[in-house]
């Protein structure tokens, strides 16, 4: 079997389930292959997040300063900007229970490299080169988890349920968070920060088998009728054109580009907050590792409520109107940032502070970066409109994070922490990720391909 048969598209299988088995078949494959990826998903986020988790003893140990851990984590987030972009038009042919399930495994195995390379060698520089290496490897199998998870979206979901369950998936991250924060930090706290990254590279083989078990391709190659005819739904002019056609499409649609640019400005903030947050309440406001970590992990939570929220907000309390929820939601991440950054608070405050500032931008997040998009692209280009929109926040979020470490780098210089220069930089990019979309609404309204 060549490379690129074995990573294409499932053909439908001959063998049809029978008729009065289908619909049970569909409902059980299908419940399988979503719970699938949604798991696995919040897995791919354990092997991204050890770095952030494990930076304050990093600094300490005098191993690496704040400014080379940004150049390290702008590598994977750099290389996940382009990964997303090329593998998001990729997924649209692939077989994704392959595609996501390779991904997640050398993911993997680039955490317990990093874990095993800083238990042996106690060369500072070698560690340097190499962690930027590999962390910018894991950037491009990271970019390989998102793509097909939405793409399962799309071949298993009808139009009128995705944006529920969409939801529900786009709170995975916050969970992977979740656990990174308080599972990654006991074990660092416990035995050391190199086996948070073996903690994270044994929690992505085990993702790797859950897709292998769990996910299926597509209905058609169980032998099931498409996810239109299952549904009912009637078919569009889109679902007859050409693959190819319907990405060059989506490349030009201005309504693309505002969503990306909008949701490059909130992965600023979010990945500010996820990457920093807990390096800022140690040495900007005196919490210990243990508890800095508790209050980000335990704000990671409410991320997963407000993901989940976005979806019934927008669908029935706002009837798909997506701007006002945006809106509302963007003013309370707008307060709720500056409280965190500037307001000082034990720990109950900032954790109220920072889980609100979780929940607004989830609602935020999940509404600009995910359902705006699915609302004007056709089914069969989901992966290229994803890509585009990828590309954009993690080139983003990648400056962010050079930029970040050197402002906390160049503001601790007499030995003291000052975070005002750095928190400006992150309640600006809120400010602008709450904008965009209202700026460019009358773009976001228009299909890629009208009927």
């Amino acid at each position: 079997m060549s490379f690129y048969s074995y990573f294409r598209i499932s053909k439908p299988s001959e063998a049809k389930v029978p008729g009065e088995k289908v619909s049970e078949t569909y409902r059980q494959l299908r419940s399988r292959t979503f719970w699938g990826v949604t798991v696995a998903y919040s897995l791919f986020y354990i092997c991204r997040m050890a770095l952030s988790v494990v930076k304050q003893p990093l600094i300490d140990g005098e191993i690496l300063t704040a400014g080379q851990l940004g150049l390290i984590g702008s590598a994977l987030l750099f290389v996940y900007a382009v990964g997303k972009f090329v593998n998001g038009f990729i997924a649209d042919y692939c077989n994704i229970r392959r595609f996501m399930a390779w991904g997640l495994f050398i993911s993997a195995l680039v955490n317990l490299v990093m874990g095993v390379m800083g238990l042996v060698t106690g060369r500072h520089v070698l560690l340097f080169v190499s962690f930027f290496i590999f962390w910018g490897i894991n950037g491009w199998v990271q970019s390989m988890g998102s793509p097909p998870g939405v793409i399962s979206l799309s071949r298993w979901f009808p139009l009128k349920e995705r944006g529920t369950w969409y939801s529900i998936f786009s709170a995975t991250p916050y969970l992977g968070k979740f656990l990174s924060f308080n599972l990654i930090g006991l074990i660092a706290g416990m035995a050391g920060w190199q086996w948070g990254f073996v903690f994270a590279g044994a929690c992505g083989v085990v993702g790797s088998l859950t897709i292998l078990l769990l996910v299926s391709d597509t209905p058609e190659s169980k032998g099931l009728p498409s996810v239109q005819e299952l549904s009912g739904e009637q078919t569009q002019k889109a679902d007859t054109l050409p693959t190819k056609t319907l990405q060059k499409y989506v490349f030009r649609h201005p309504g693309i580009w505002v969503i990306a640019l909008s949701s490059a400005f909130i992965y600023v903030t979010q990945y500010a907050v996820s990457g920093w947050g807990v390096l800022f309440l140690q040495k900007g406001k005196g919490f210990s590792l243990e508890s800095a970590n508790s209050i980000i992990a335990f704000a990671e939570a409410f991320g997963i409520a407000g993901t989940v929220l976005a979806g019934w907000l927008s669908d029935k309390l706002f009837r798909g109107n997506r701007v006002t929820p945006v809106l509302l939601s963007g003013a309370l991440c707008l307060l709720s940032l500056g409280l965190f950054l500037f307001a000082r608070g034990n720990a109950l405050a900032n954790i109220a502070f920072v889980s609100l500032f979780s929940l607004s931008i989830g609602v935020v997040f999940c509404i600009v970066a995910g359902l705006m998009a699915l609302d004007i692209v056709p089914r069969k280009a989901t992966g290229s409109a994803l890509g585009i929109v990828g590309i954009s926040s993690y080139v983003a979020a990648g400056i962010q994070d050079i930029v970040s470490g050197f402002m906390i780098q160049e503001g601790s210089a007499t030995g003291d922490y000052n975070f005002v220069p750095v928190s400006l930089f992150w309640l600006a990019a809120c400010l602008v990720s709450i904008l965009l979309p209202v700026w460019g609404w009358k773009h976001l309204k228009k299909k890629v391909v009208e009927e």
